[in-house]
């Protein structure tokens, strides 16, 4: 009786991973469906002239773009955003990440800096631009000056937070137990909150790339943005919608990346 109860769970268990292998597939389906078909009605739109292609380009004109492009620096561009972007976001997850333990630490230093926060947290960046070009330079160090600025805020309010929310019994208890407080937050304060580091860093890596191209906007000689720039300023808007999909391309493939790392550390640590 129990023998043929299993089997019957093993079925149904069989039944339920098809039926989700085939939901997995039709979004996947779906989603590539989706954007090819937008590309076609793009295209076609600009070809029978429902849309200026001049302002809004057309696919197989950017591909020429990409093409011409890719044989005149176009990866350097890519990959001065990239190094941009990368030492922008890592700075700012160091950064936060110590700013966030230094104020769980001290709840003196925390109630002494949270009015700041929220203050920097609500102000926009874009508005700093000319000061922190005046300090780092007109040049990279700005750009990633920039970038830090934009995401550092959110990682200190985004894993005080977690901190702050982590369950008091348990720690209560480990208290009891004679842990010091080193011990409980590399005990049990950071490894509960690996999933609100995670959920802070996918946030970061777009808001460092956001915080790049505004740099780059304002005071750059290579990278994406400055692409878009200087294809808005000659009105190449083939440049301009090409420099502007590479730029999603690699905003997406970055938080895959980050993604990634989540699962391998989930699947490690079991967080």
């Amino acid at each position: 009786m129990k023998k043929s109860s299993n089997l019957e769970i093993s079925a149904e268990r069989a039944v339920w991973l098809r039926q989700q292998k085939k939901r997995r597939f039709s979004i996947k389906a779906w989603q590539w469906g989706l954007l090819f078909g937008l590309i076609i009605l793009w295209e076609l739109a600009a070809y029978l002239n429902w849309i200026d292609a001049f302002l809004v380009s057309q696919p197989s004109r950017i591909v020429g773009t990409l093409l011409n492009t890719s044989k005149n620096g176009l990866l350097t561009h890519i990959g001065v955003t990239v190094y941009e972007t990368l030492t922008g976001f890592f700075l700012g997850v160091i950064f936060g990440l110590s700013i966030s333990v230094l104020c769980w630490w001290s709840p003196f230093v925390s109630r002494v800096a949270e009015p700041y926060l929220v203050v920097l947290n609500s102000l926009p960046k874009i508005a700093l631009g000319p000061v922190i070009i005046l300090i780092a330079g007109a040049g990279t160090k700005a750009i990633i000056f920039m970038a830090l600025a934009i995401s550092l805020i959110v990682t200190v309010l985004e894993m005080l937070s977690g901190f702050h929310h982590t369950d008091n019994e348990i720690i209560k208890m480990a208290q009891t137990f004679g842990a010091s407080r080193k011990q409980v937050l590399f005990k049990i304060v950071l490894p509960a909150n690996l999933p609100t580091l995670f959920n802070s860093l996918k946030i970061n890596i777009g808001l460092s790339l956001v915080g790049v191209i505004a740099g780059e906007f304002l005071v750059s000689k290579a990278g994406l943005g400055y692409l878009i720039v200087y294809g808005g300023q000659v009105f190449q808007m083939d440049l301009v919608m090409a420099s502007v999909l590479i730029l999603a391309a690699v905003a997406a493939l970055m938080y895959q990346g980050v993604s990634l790392c989540q699962k391998l550390v989930t699947k490690r640590f079991g967080a």
